[in-house]
């Protein structure tokens, strides 16, 4: 890490400018799109064909004529994504960019945010040689989620991200298919990675990272941790309050959760490296560089990982900004000596002033607290000498009525007029209700034709965009000194950077610039000489070269994938083949789940096992058919592929008694179609396989009335199999691995390494004579290290141990059993509803027709299983036991993660065959009775 902080960062680090520019260059902007450096770049690469997924799912998001500032949702993030998304789509090596979001069809938003999808144009197509083909480019894709006709604020967005990414997870695995007939040689060509724009969208790319094995990029925008910090210092809400308000807790575990995931973290500046992701559990900037070295010398890291952070300024669209030269009077210079009609906005501003020719001080941000625009104004009414000196244009997004405005913004601008009057500033101050997103140039060039100055004073400002866009027009600035403005001032040196928090440094600061006709020049002139460094064609540049650093990740039986489509024309040695590829058609022993020290012993058997396998298959590839090695082995895979409806069951809070009754009384309910088929069935479980069979075979169930188990608390995903004549000796279990699923959850498993560490771990928490926890040997398994809790009353609440774990670098996913008997400690991205996932992924299972029935409470893991397109049947009655206090310290609640009131969750009383089936028949699982 210390390399991409210090040494790997300094080709690239924003204090340099990687061209210089003479005087010629005085009053107008360079040709970036033209430069040697880009038609290298384009030469070099022009030939990949990449798909890039970004996502960002809050605000309202299209191509042209965005509405900035309608909301505290709609503003500066969102114009970043759409011209990040539009300027990758232009960049050589980059085939297709999908920018995906929410899709909104509400009657107080535009129709425009219901489209399914819009092509963004590209702004300088005529820069860019690179083919375009019949799906490349850019798009804003919206996904249908949460409420269907409200556009709801970010933080109600939260209850309703699985059903985000399940729809995005349906997409992305159109669109690879697409792209692979196009450009990938009928292969499917996967994203060459996944990149989540502020936490909720970060929460998403997680896990369709976790379940498309594709790696994630995070950029935050803004941190939970510094704006809970930042609200706590100002000391009007309590924490309640601010959680409550914000959702803050659901906010901050999205992002520990993607320093887990994360292979890069990309900021805007380094100051939010070191100063706000320093905050998290997940990020230790010493250790980050001693794993970094630790990898460079090939030395082990015992399970350990960190997300590189790199810092890559935000990029702009220069080519259409010709900012003119300004003469000493304050007019801009005519070239063509012709006159010129004011743009519109100009009067809507002027009319304000008294005296409309003084230097305009400019603020563009919505009514927002944390943009501190009251202290702003504060400044300007107290300090005499710039009152006589300026006027002062406040732009704070679109109004109509300040009571129909949200209760924060309306209090913000209700104070701002009333320390407007307080000073009495009319004639002094503009504050225009209305203005269109494409009018913002016209007014930069406005401040600029007055020899103004642009401001950001926000306690903290992450980006700072318009800081770069104001520069472009020639504007000098002065910023606050927290966040991004930093770094700008560093590249652009263009004005003074102030603390926020004392107004007097504020006022005098802009004084300073708008007196001093030398100084103002001076700064004009190095922000026009040094914007170049912010252009879009170097951000992707650098962001293009940071991704290609990254190790291909993706499904690894695309070669195969043809045979997960089986037709009676299909290719018998084809789908045998692709039996073979995975490696399915194996024994697991219960000798194979005990210690990892029998691992070696495990693999030579599971080898033999694939090369009996493959001698079978060479022997019968002309004869034997699909349905004939269906009935031979005893292999269901296609048969889960054909099942029209899936029921998942997933009861972690029953005894197993109970348990065993209940699937019995599922199957009653569902006999006819159960019988034909049309219904399977998935055991999804906390236990190992070995439990599961024990399980099994005391309530006299078959285990092929299922077609998959997922055990281990998601960590394994095993298949039945009726066929004995494999089996070794009498300890064989009838189950089949699928390996390929370990292959998607593998990363960043930290292994023998993190089993070692949780062993220490372990002993350190029985020390005292007292054991609160020891392995479980037995239900342990190469993904999963499972122990058993002897005192549960000594054991860390899950909260405590995800901050330990994330504390040590440890990424991983740590889950107690409902009654907290067992722990269970699996890679970070694994779950039950991840498992859900791959089922669609990789045998074409529907998640829309799969149908989870589970209990009033569960395992850690119970809100993954009741969110999603899947339909959800809860289980009430004193049947369920009550979770264990290992449960109870989570920092957020239920309803921060689940909307209970979605149309796919039902609840039932009891668990009797009548009740379920009518609960089954009410999803159209089943057939009504006529």
């Amino acid at each position: 890490m210390s390399e991409d902080l210090s040494e790997g960062e300094k080709g690239e680090n924003i204090n340099e400018s990687s061209s210089t520019h003479d005087e010629s260059t005085r009053g107008r902007m360079p040709r970036i799109g033209s430069t040697d450096a880009i038609e290298a770049w384009a030469s070099q690469h022009k030939d990949k064909k990449l798909y890039i997924v970004l996502i960002s799912i809050h605000g309202l998001i299209r191509g042209e004529n965005m509405e900035l500032g309608r909301d505290s949702d709609t503003g500066g993030q969102v114009k970043y994504v759409v011209e990040l998304a539009r300027a990758l789509g232009s960049t050589p090596g980059v085939y297709r960019v999908d920018l995906l979001t929410r899709q909104i069809s509400a009657p107080d938003v535009d129709w425009s945010y219901g489209e399914p999808t819009e092509m963004l144009s590209p702004r300088n197509s005529e820069n860019f040689g690179h083919d375009m083909g019949e799906s490349s480019g850019a798009y804003i894709v919206r996904i249908p989620f949460g409420p269907r006709d409200k556009y709801i604020p970010k933080e109600h967005l939260w209850p309703h991200i699985q059903e985000f990414v399940d729809g995005a997870l349906v997409h992305i695995m159109q669109m690879s298919k697409v792209l692979g007939e196009q450009v990938g040689s009928g292969q499917l060509v996967w994203p060459v990675v996944i990149h989540g724009h502020y936490a909720d969208a970060g929460d998403s790319a997680a896990l369709l990272s976790g379940a498309l094995n594709v790696p994630m990029i995070f950029t935050g925008h803004s941190l939970g941790r510094d704006k809970l910090e930042q609200l706590l210092k100002q000391g009007r809400q309590t924490r309640d309050e601010i959680n409550t308000i914000y959702k803050i807790m659901r906010r901050i575990e999205a992002e520990e959760l993607c320093l887990d995931a994360s292979e890069i973290i990309i900021t805007s500046t380094r100051q939010e490296i070191e100063q706000q992701w320093g905050l998290y559990d997940g990020f230790d900037l010493t250790m980050a560089r001693k794993l970094r070295a630790r990898i460079k010398r090939g030395v082990s890291c015992y399970g350990r990982y960190m997300p590189r952070m790199i810092a890559v300024p935000p990029g702009m669209e220069f080519s259409h900004i010709v900012p003119h030269d300004v003469d000493q009077d304050g007019e801009e210079a005519n070239e063509d000596g012709s006159g010129s009609t004011d743009p519109p906005i100009w009067a809507d501003i002027m009319r304000f002033f008294s005296n409309p020719r003084k230097p305009m001080i400019l603020a563009l941000a919505r009514p927002d607290p944390k943009k501190n625009i009251t202290t702003l104004v504060k400044a300007f009414g107290e300090h005499r000498e710039l009152r006589n000196l300026a006027n002062l244009t406040l732009i704070m997004g679109n109004r109509d009525v300040i009571d129909e405005m949200s209760s924060t913004n309306s209090a913000v601008l209700t104070s701002i007029l009333k320390l407007i009057d307080k000073y009495d500033l009319y004639g002094q101050v503009a504050y225009p209700k209305h203005h269109k997103q494409s009018e913002v140039p016209d007014i930069y060039r406005l401040a600029a034709r007055t020899k103004g100055v642009f401001i950001n004073c926000a306690f903290i400002e992450p980006f700072g965009l318009t800081l770069i866009e104001a520069a472009a027009y020639g504007l000098p600035m002065v910023a606050t000194r927290n966040g991004g403005p930093v770094d700008i001032h560093r590249v652009l040196d263009n004005g003074i950077l102030v603390d926020p928090h004392n107004q007097n440094e504020i006022a005098e600061a802009l004084y300073k610039l708008v007196s001093d006709k030398q100084l103002w020049a001076q700064c004009r002139q190095n922000g026009l000489k040094n914007i170049h460094q912010f252009s879009w064609p170097e951000h992707c540049k650098n962001y293009l070269s940071r991704v290609g650093t990254l190790k291909p990740r993706h499904p690894r039986w695309q070669k195969s994938d043809d045979a997960t489509e089986v037709s009676e024309a299909d290719s018998p040695g084809d789908s045998l083949r692709d039996v073979h590829d995975i490696s399915l058609n194996l024994k697991l022993s219960l000798d194979s789940e005990k210690s990892s020290t029998k691992e070696n012993s495990v693999r030579r058997n599971l080898e033999d096992a694939v090369q009996k396998l493959s001698r079978g298959v060479s022997a019968n590839r002309k004869t034997e058919s699909v349905e004939n090695m269906e009935a031979t082995t005893g292999n269901k895979w296609p048969s889960l592929r054909r099942r029209k409806h899936i029921v998942v069951i997933a009861i972690d809070s029953v005894q197993d008694a109970n348990l065993v009754e209940i699937i019995k009384n599922i199957f009653v309910a569902s006999s006819n179609e159960r019988l034909s088929g049309s219904v399977g069935f998935v055991l999804s479980t906390s236990r190992a396989i070995s439990e599961v069979h024990s399980l099994l075979t005391s309530g006299g169930i078959e285990a092929t009335d299922f077609d998959a188990f997922i055990c281990n608390s998601g960590s394994d995903l095993c298949y039945p199999s009726s066929n004995s004549e494999d089996m070794l000796s009498p300890a064989e279990l009838p189950f089949m691995i699928d390996l390929d699923y370990h292959t998607q959850i593998e990363y960043r498993w930290g292994g023998e390494g993190l089993r070692k560490t949780l062993i220490r771990w372990a002993a350190e928490k029985s020390e005292g004579g007292q054991v609160v926890l020891v392995e479980d040997e037995e239900c342990s398994s190469t993904y999963c290290i499972s122990f058993r809790v002897k005192n549960a009353e000594a054991v860390p609440p899950v909260k405590e141990l995800r901050k330990t774990m994330r504390i040590q670098a440890l990424r991983c996913h740590v889950l107690y059993s409902h009654d907290g008997s067992k722990l269970n400690v699996i890679p970070v991205l694994a779950s039950r509803s991840q498992a859900l996932r791959y089922l669609y992924i990789r045998w074409r299972v529907e998640l829309s027709n799969m149908t989870v029935v589970v209990g009033e409470s569960g395992d850690t893991d119970y809100e993954g299983l009741l969110g999603g397109v899947h339909k959800t049947i809860i289980l009430k009655g004193s049947f369920n036991a009550v979770p264990n206090q290992v449960h109870a310290a989570r920092s957020y609640s239920l309803q921060d993660v689940i909307s209970f009131d979605k149309p796919g969750i039902t609840s039932i009383e009891g668990y009797g065959p009548d009740n379920l089936k009518s609960a089954l028949q009410q999803f159209g699982i089943l057939k009504d009775n006529v």
